[in-house]
């Protein structure tokens, strides 16, 4: 019976891969992966790696949670180190739990190999610091899922009143509705938004505007595409660094 090692690929440069995730990746004899994890992390393995592709996107999964949650458990039973590869970190919106979980309930051994999220290192990357004395003492990471009638969610939008600064991941199909949805809640129109496209890849891009125009200055955009709403917004100018190497 072998191990499965649920492993964070970081937001996109491949430089902002972990060490722990290196040398898993490296040993890996299948590795299970996903749609934003950097391609070019599979050049790492040993020769004989299995890959096995369960990306998700909009409207379309290769394989549904549940199923890949058995795929899991039948290749630990198969291979000696399976890798399930995620982009950004295995338990900030990864289902890393539910599939640690799974593993869990049927004796198969596990290790998180924690990545560095794309809700900090991406706004980094823009030249956005999500934290910022006198700005911001706190942020929120947020769920950019919504139902599909668009006026309930599992999202507590109370808990946004504050001067946060707040990421929400997954968003962009939903941006019109959760900057409507904040205005609703007292935040004012000119509020400071930033939509950052392929962050921390060559292909980066950032659009920043306010809550009233965002959606319509960044609806070409290409995904995955994070959005940062707060003052320190207003920071990247000074701070935008990325762009400029």
């Amino acid at each position: 019976m072998g191990k499965v090692y649920l492993t964070g690929a970081g937001p996109g440069d491949i430089e902002l891969l972990t060490l722990k995730a290196y040398k898993a990746i490296q040993n890996a004899d299948v590795i299970v992966y996903d749609r934003l994890a950097n391609a070019t992390i599979l050049e790492l393995v040993k020769d004989g790696c299995k890959f096995v592709y369960v990306g998700k996107e909009d409207g379309h999964h290769t394989l549904e949670q549940d199923q890949i949650n058995q795929k899991l458990y039948e290749y630990a039973l198969e291979y000696e180190k399976v890798v399930r590869l995620k982009g950004g970190d295995p338990f900030v919106f990864g289902r890393g739990g539910e599939e640690a979980l799974y593993l869990k309930e049927r004796g198969i051994a596990f290790e998180i190999i924690p990545g560095i999220s794309s809700a900090i290192s991406v706004p980094a990357y823009a030249g956005i610091p999500v934290t910022h004395r006198g700005i911001s003492t706190a942020f929120k990471v947020v769920t950019g899922h919504i139902s599909a009638d668009k006026n309930s969610s599992n999202i507590n939008w109370d808990d946004l009143k504050s001067d946060d600064t707040i990421v929400f991941l997954m968003g962009m199909k939903n941006l019109k509705t959760i900057c409507a949805k904040l205005i609703e809640l007292g935040k004012p129109k000119n509020y400071p938004v930033a939509v950052i496209s392929k962050g921390s890849t060559s292909e980066q891009k950032v659009v920043v505007s306010d809550l009233e125009h965002i959606t319509q200055k960044s609806k070409s955009l290409p995904r995955p595409a994070l959005i940062v709403v707060g003052e320190v917004v207003t920071l990247r100018e000074k701070l935008k660094w990325f762009e400029n190497e």
